[in-house]
């Protein structure tokens, strides 16, 4: 049975609508500074509560086999409306750190509905040709969450709440979407049960392990890389002074531009092969941690944010290639629930990678910390060419 042609763009407009939930607090990063009297260092944390949050939530939804078990579509937007809630709570006058932290939480616990969710059900319509859709699904997931820094830009005039009411009700627009237009995929195969043990006997599969230790190599970098891109380029107009970037019309670009290299990586990979087009991007953007340190010294400005662009490309034009790899090397009864798994355990590491990088901007103002970045694509390179066979049809 041929999907409908409307399928795959409505889940990537919900995918769209709904992650603009993820980085809305740093796209009001600096408001929120100075409205409720927060630190410098908050970015790392607001950031991170999201992570874990999502962590927690994906943690808890494959142990239950929620994906599995229950609509898919339906699991989608009963998260995009919970979501929407939590994170309109940010706007509250009354808010402190530990408030705003703990709102910032349960918006990414219910992400967990959402991102995961959305490339099951994808998966659920696209056997053949998944590593194409999955690029316009991921790509819609950078460009939403690109979306609060250009939504910034546009408001300039406005009040910061506008950016989180907007969010929300994009998130609610989206998951109506998904809920009343997408029905169940041909090609899913629910499950009756909760399966407690697939969260480790997924594992034991070789060739499932080896596409999803690079997965974790590539969450390493990713999100540490977008929640530092305003930084970068703060940091970079404070070594040269004379030099005036508009930085979250710049945030949106960098960021944004990932999602025509996600859906390019996809197009590429029907003919190049999916494990190998992803290796490529890994290798790219490995290489751009280790000589980012050069770029800060760069006096032109259109070449280091040149640079950030194209190291915007690379760092996530492999995720749907690896979304792929592990969803083609899982049984289908349990595909929603090991994608899942794979993102709880992607997001803890991207967890670490962000305080790590935040408490070393703290000890030192060397520019080399990013450079620590590049640790997590090496070790995703080394599992891709390990003689495990992947699966990239």
């Amino acid at each position: 049975m041929k999907p409908s042609k409307i399928i795959l763009p409505v889940i990537v407009l919900s995918q769209f609508c709904c992650t603009s939930l993820w980085f809305a607090g740093n796209g009001v990063m600096g408001d929120l500074v100075a409205t409720f009297g927060l630190s410098e260092s908050a970015v790392g944390h607001l950031t991170s509560a999201v992570q874990f949050g999502f962590i927690v939530g994906t943690l808890v939804f494959a142990i239950l086999s929620i994906a599995d078990r229950f609509s898919p579509s339906k699991v989608f937007f009963c998260c995009a409306v919970l979501g929407a809630l939590f994170n309109l709570g940010v706007i509250w006058e009354g808010n402190g750190l530990a408030s705003i932290l703990s709102f910032r939480f349960f918006t990414g616990f219910f992400l967990a509905g959402i991102y995961p969710v959305g490339m099951k059900i994808a998966a659920d319509y696209y056997e053949k040709g998944l590593g194409k859709s999955l690029g316009y699904l991921v790509g819609a997931l950078v460009v939403g969450t690109a979306f609060p820094h250009l939504l910034k830009e546009m408001t300039q005039a406005l009040s910061w709440k506008t950016v989180l009411m907007s969010t929300s009700f994009l998130a609610v627009l989206g998951g109506a979407l998904m809920v009343g237009l997408v029905p169940d995929g041909p090609f899913r195969k629910p499950s009756q049960k909760i399966h407690l043990s697939a969260f480790l006997n997924v594992f034991q599969n070789k060739p499932f392990r080896s596409a999803a230790f690079g997965y974790f190599g590539h969450m390493w970098e990713l999100y540490a890389f977008w929640a530092f891109v305003p930084i970068m380029l703060q940091t970079y107009v404070l070594v040269h002074p004379v030099t005036s970037f508009n930085i979250p019309l710049l945030s949106f670009l960098i960021i944004g531009i990932g999602g025509l290299a996600c859906v390019l990586g996809g197009y590429v990979s029907q003919s190049a092969g999916t494990k190998r087009v992803a290796f490529m991007a890994l290798l790219l953007s490995c290489a751009c941690c280790l000589i980012s340190p050069l770029l800060f010294a760069q006096e032109s400005e259109v070449v280091f944010v040149a640079f950030l662009i194209f190291w915007g490309m690379v760092v996530i034009a492999d995720s749907p290639l690896f979304s792929t790899l592990v969803a083609q090397n899982a049984s289908a009864e349990i595909k929603g629930t090991a994608l899942t798994i794979v993102n709880c355990i992607g997001f803890a590491i991207t967890i670490i990678s962000i305080q790590l990088l935040n408490e070393m901007r703290i000890w030192t103002s060397s520019n080399m910390v990013y450079m620590i970045l590049a640790l997590g694509p090496i070790l995703g390179l080394i599992a891709l060419v390990s003689k495990n066979k992947v699966s990239s049809n």
